[in-house]
């Protein structure tokens, strides 16, 4: 079966399918792995030192596939040279970026003149006719159940997709809750032109960086082992529970501020249980997809079982009288 939508021919892919910006995992392997795979892998650049560093990362993707990949600029991370990453990721040829957790209008100003696809993450019909007004090429939806920062407003994908859908004329991504192929067709179902993965991606063999101990937290979570923590300082983000995540919701009620906590959602503080595998010391963002993953396969596995599934489906509305 073949798979056009505007997303695909935007980004020359054979899946309309998306792997997150994922903070301090999503490098190399795992982009080149989900390019391969048909889908669009991406690279965390504000995860990485510097510009030279984003470079290198880009050229050794490039060496590990032919296939389109874009760069993911997680603005909100509280530095200022993202612009500098964005001329880098421009010089290195990347077909498409993806803007999140800040104001986009910078960046795209900068790339609207150029043949880079632009796309961002909203989590409102506000942000996205925002988005639609400053020139992007197409907004990627995070629901209430996506892992790291979602919408203040906490609607979640199946009610925020179509709203924004009916909302703007450019292609809208959906993403929150999508973990299998019947995700990824519901979405479809609801106006979305493709899908956005970030947690399912986490839990596969070729995100490296993944200490196993984060990976087995997923699989042993339910849907309803994670917390929205920084709610008191309007930044919900969606993290497994831990230990540590429990100390951080305590420190939001008696303390709301963002001094109260800081260290304990510091990106020292992720990357305690993301490389270093400490459950009691560290956190990792995940969403309630976590719900949905039994195992741990490589990507190309998980996309050949995700299109089997959508086929199946496809199949199964085609015979409906």
């Amino acid at each position: 079966m073949k798979w056009s939508t505007r997303i695909t021919d935007m980004l020359k892919i054979q899946y309309p399918i998306l792997q997150g910006g994922l903070a301090y995992l999503a490098y190399a392997d795992l982009a080149a792995a989900v390019s391969n795979a048909g889908g669009f892998g991406q690279i965390t650049a504000m995860s990485l030192p510097d510009a030279q560093a984003l470079r290198r990362e880009l050229r050794r993707t490039k060496g590990l596939t032919d296939k389109p990949f874009g760069v993911n600029f997680s603005i909100g991370m509280h530095r200022n040279d993202h612009m500098q990453m964005v001329q880098a990721a421009m010089e290195e040829g990347i077909p498409a970026v993806t803007i999140t957790g800040g104001n986009p209008a910078p960046i795209l100003e900068m790339l609207n003149s150029t043949p880079i696809h632009t796309l961002v993450l909203v989590s409102s019909r506000a942000q996205a006719q925002k988005a639609e007004r400053l020139g992007a090429s197409a907004v990627i939806v995070v629901g209430h159940e996506g892992g790291g920062h979602v919408g203040r407003d906490e609607v979640g994908t199946i009610v925020l997709v179509p709203e924004v859908v009916d909302a703007v004329r450019i292609p809208v991504i959906a993403s929150g809750g999508i973990g299998d192929g019947r995700g990824w067709m519901a979405a479809h179902a609801l106006g979305a032109e493709g899908i956005q993965m970030g947690t399912r991606f986490i839990a596969t063999q070729e995100c490296r960086n993944a200490s196993i101990v984060y990976k087995n937290a997923m699989l042993e979570a339910g849907s309803a082992n994670t917390v929205v923590l920084k709610r008191s300082i309007g930044q919900p983000a969606r993290a497994l529970w831990s230990p540590l995540t429990e100390k951080i919701l305590k420190s939001e009620i008696a303390a709301p501020g963002h001094v109260a906590f800081k260290n304990e959602i510091s990106g020292k503080a992720n990357k305690r249980l993301l490389y270093d595998g400490s459950i009691e010391e560290g956190f990792g963002w995940a969403g309630q997809v976590t719900g949905l993953i039994k195992d741990v396969p490589t990507v190309s596995g998980l996309i050949e079982r995700m299109v089997r599934e959508a086929e199946d489906i496809r199949c199964k509305w085609g015979n409906l009288s």
